[in-house]
């Protein structure tokens, strides 16, 4: 079905009975692969410029597996997030040049070198050293995407000299994302000093009352300075895909 309805459309075109933009219209929506457990977008590169992320919580390894392998078949790019280290060793061994990132678990394959974007740099900054694995998160998503990105960590407000010593790499920044557990409060103090759109990343790290990062999580929706978007709890992946689109 997935070839016959590609080849209705190509000689539809052919035929001139199909413009060129309407195919390619028809062609962002082709149905997907079924493989059973799991149904591949391969198209999502088309619609969304950038291909299917694979999230692995929960999956098996050998699911992780037969997705990965299937995506990097046709996409120049793959991606995975939340990869165990034991799902990268099984990759591996059937993609070569496949990369794991132990911070971020995150797992790159690169078939094709990106193309880096000349214009704008998207910088991550970390309120504390344990915010860092989604804070990495964030940069490996947008570094995938073709950006470049820059890192600044453990700049917290409880030693607000840190933040303000990188004054000149914030403002030559497009983007900012900044990731803050515990209280939450760095995103309203950047953007207070900074006329930079922030991606705000709450974080499960902190004592009780954090609530596994609810606390900071209403912090950032609550803060009092313009500019800053929240994303869920713990969501790096979120924060650099959406960093990748402004930056566009």
């Amino acid at each position: 079905m997935y070839e016959q309805k590609i080849r209705e459309v190509m000689h539809g075109v052919k035929n001139n009975k199909i413009k060129v933009d309407e195919a390619v219209k028809k062609l962002k929506f082709l149905p997907f692969e079924d493989i059973g457990f799991a149904k591949i977008d391969h198209h999502r590169a088309l619609r969304r410029g950038f291909p299917e992320v694979v999230f692995c919580q929960n999956k098996t390894t050998e699911q992780v597996v037969a997705i990965v392998k299937k995506l990097a078949a046709i996409n120049s790019n793959v991606l995975a997030t939340r990869a165990a280290e034991e799902m990268f060793n099984e990759v591996k061994k059937h993609i070569k040049n496949a990369l794991y990132n132990k911070i971020s678990r995150t797992i790159i394959i690169q078939n094709q070198k990106n193309k880096i974007k000349k214009n704008g740099k998207i910088l991550v900054l970390s309120a504390g050293t344990s915010d860092i694995n989604v804070a990495e998160e964030a940069a490996v998503v947008a570094e995938a995407m073709g950006n470049k990105v820059e890192r600044i960590y453990d700049v917290g407000v409880a030693g607000l000299h840190r933040l303000l010593s990188n004054k000149e790499k914030i403002d030559g920044a497009g983007v900012l994302i900044v990731v803050a557990g515990m209280d939450g409060v760095l995103p309203s103090v950047v953007s207070g000093l900074f006329s930079k759109p922030i991606i705000a990343v709450p974080t499960s790290v902190g004592y009780g009352a954090s609530f596994k990062g609810i606390a900071p999580l209403l912090t950032m929706l609550n803060s009092c300075s313009p500019g800053v978007v929240v994303v869920n709890i713990d969501n790096g992946f979120g924060a650099g895909y959406f960093a990748s689109m402004i930056n566009k």
